[in-house]
């Protein structure tokens, strides 16, 4: 397997992706189960809510590589095209490829898919978003967090293109201000730890938000600190899904977090992939345990090797550094 050297930004760049990837096939088997024991060693054993095989990713990672391949292909995230290609993308795997699929994003998927291949397709999928959202139906789940991690890549030196980009692609799903504001916490989160190889990007993203809302989200962060990852279940509410994979994130490394992550329970695939994100991003593909990397895998047909030249190709680098 050929992977970036330890240590470097590459090393981390890739990370965000492995990372999000390993943590979705470790939480796969225990997804709307119980929080699990201290003493219990998640495995990738597969099975869960599918069929899925040991090491298969689920939802998360698969929509997570659709923004990826947008970003390999365009250099500016917001670009028409960009949304276009990922909108297809999403519609595509939605038909095709979803081995599972959120309530909110199939509802949306649903009344957007007759634009396929038009090049307003993006517009119209966010405007089914925001037309679910204005009419009160709940839609601040978090399927828009646990794929977003891959933008943090495409802009490793502007917070503020970052914010903008996190917001809009939530927006193609959850038109809940929730949503978008949890994409651009932890985009910034991942932005900044593979720039720094630290954790202070989440708290440093308060500052990317309106004003009137930080204080509810400093708060929310603080809450995380403080508690247990299994204090915030059920967490399919992107608030409670970001609390407990910051409530994982900040009490180890790589392994031990996202262990304790998937011990949450209730949504735990999407809750250790959202922590793996930024893990990976903080500590490096190099700190993923040997035995993830060998057995990840999912659609449309990646292994480790080619989610980490994904990783790289939407970070703008074509070769890992040497």
């Amino acid at each position: 397997m050929n992977l970036p050297p330890p240590g470097t930004t590459d090393d981390r760049v890739v990370g965000v992706l492995l990372g999000a990837a390993c943590g979705d096939a470790l939480g796969v088997p225990y997804e709307f189960g119980p929080a699990l024991a201290e003493d219990r060693v998640p495995e990738m054993v597969g099975g869960g809510l599918g069929p899925y095989e040991p090491g298969e990713y689920s939802d998360d990672t698969q929509m997570a590589v659709c923004i990826a391949q947008a970003l390999r292909d365009h250099r500016d995230p917001v670009s028409a095209e960009a949304l276009r290609q990922t909108a297809d993308a999403f519609l595509r795997w939605a038909d095709d490829g979803a081995s599972d699929i959120g309530h909110q994003t199939a509802w949306v998927m649903r009344r957007s898919g007759h634009a396929h291949g038009r090049p307003e397709v993006a517009e119209v999928m966010e405007r089914a978003s925001a037309d679910r959202f204005a009419g009160g139906v709940p839609s601040a789940g978090n399927g828009s967090l646990m794929r977003t991690g891959p933008l943090a890549l495409a802009y490793p030196d502007d917070p503020g293109g970052l914010a903008v980009a996190a917001d809009r692609y939530s927006r193609l799903t959850h038109g809940d201000p929730l949503a978008s504001e949890a994409c651009v916490l932890w985009c910034e989160g991942i932005r900044h730890a593979v720039a720094h190889a630290d954790l202070a990007g989440v708290r440093a993203g308060l500052d990317l938000l309106p004003r009137a809302r930080r204080g509810m989200w400093a708060a929310w962060l603080d809450e995380a600190e403080e508690r247990p990852p299994h204090a915030f279940s059920p967490n399919g509410f992107v608030v409670t899904a970001l609390q407990a994979a910051w409530s994982a994130v900040v009490r180890g490394d790589f392994t031990t977090a996202l262990r304790a992550a998937v011990r949450a329970g209730d949504d735990t695939d999407t809750v250790a992939a959202v922590a793996g994100a930024l893990l990976g991003a903080r500590w490096g593909v190099s700190a993923i345990p040997r035995e993830y990397l060998d057995a990840v895998h999912g659609w449309p047909g990646y292994r480790a090797d080619g989610l980490a030249e994904l990783a790289l190709g939407a970070a703008g680098r074509r070769t890992a550094e040497r």
